[in-house]
């Protein structure tokens, strides 16, 4: 849980990014630092430029587990990174606070992913890295259809209220990604505080949320304990027989193009007599 947290809080509460610069010559060895970084190697980069990605590629977690079947992986560690001879190191929070300086010290660019706070900044973060991988065009290519999905799903709110529900028993209100994918889908969050904090046991001892976004319940290292929330007897008899919209972690770890697949899920259940 504690894991899951750190990397929940970095797509969450990343810092602002400096524009990424489009690159004359196009990496050819390239390092990815991260599992948020290796969903965007894997997806726009081709196999036999991908030096190394990194060890969660491969997680359930992952969403481009799939790809990363068979490709190099390498611990965030400088001295394993360079063994490999990068000419372009990939990284979301890898490596920790100071490895673009490092990295670039030693000659070696660095691709630091943005900080994606909604649906837009999830777009401008992929046409940036897309450039940042000399894959401009693929890039766009990509930004079309996020466009396309999305206006196939906009649609005024139901009023339907969601509560985003996790095995530790953690939540999120206004400001956060999850709740901008709760109202792409036409729900509002049942949560009315922002940030992340536990599940609003004492609202759930006298009301209940139409939906319940269940997410990372599929992955098996994220099971819920007697110590969570979420196993609080209070939870469970607010939310049986709610309608639930099941969330793969991997959809909602990292602020990617893939986010997409969890409003189109909650939409569903919206929808749903």
């Amino acid at each position: 849980m504690i894991r899951w947290l750190a990397m929940l809080l970095v797509t969450v509460a990343g810092c602002t990014p400096a524009p990424m610069p489009v690159r004359a010559v196009r990496p050819m060895r390239i390092v990815s630092l991260d599992y948020c970084a290796d969903q965007y190697v894997l997806k726009l980069v081709g196999r036999d430029r991908i030096a190394a990605v990194s060890p969660d590629a491969a997680a359930e977690f992952s969403y481009m587990r799939a790809a990363a079947r068979g490709v190099p992986q390498v611990r965030p560690q400088a001295e394993d990174v360079l063994l490999l001879k990068p000419d372009l190191v990939v990284r979301s929070y890898g490596g920790g606070p100071n490895a673009a300086a490092l990295f670039e010290g030693a000659g070696v660019p660095v691709l630091q992913l943005g900080y994606a706070p909604d649906l837009a900044g999830i777009r401008t973060v992929l046409l940036d890295t897309a450039r940042g991988l000399g894959e401009r065009r693929q890039g766009e290519v990509m930004a079309a259809a996020f466009d396309t999905r999305l206006a196939a799903l906009k649609r005024a709110s139901t009023g339907k209220s969601a509560l985003y529900v996790t095995p530790g028993g953690v939540t999120t209100g206004p400001g956060s990604i999850v709740d901008e994918l709760l109202r792409a889908g036409g729900l509002v969050n049942f949560q009315t505080f922002g940030g992340w904090g536990p599940l609003p046991l004492e609202r759930l001892a006298y009301a209940r949320p139409d939906v319940v976004a269940a997410a990372f319940f599929d992955t098996r290292w994220n099971r819920p304990d007697p110590w969570s929330a979420a196993a609080h007897p209070v939870v469970g008899r607010a939310l049986k027989g709610v309608p639930t919209a099941e969330l793969p972690g991997a959809w909602t770890a990292c602020g990617g193009w893939f986010v997409l697949d969890a409003v189109e899920r909650l939409a569903k259940v919206t929808t749903r007599p």
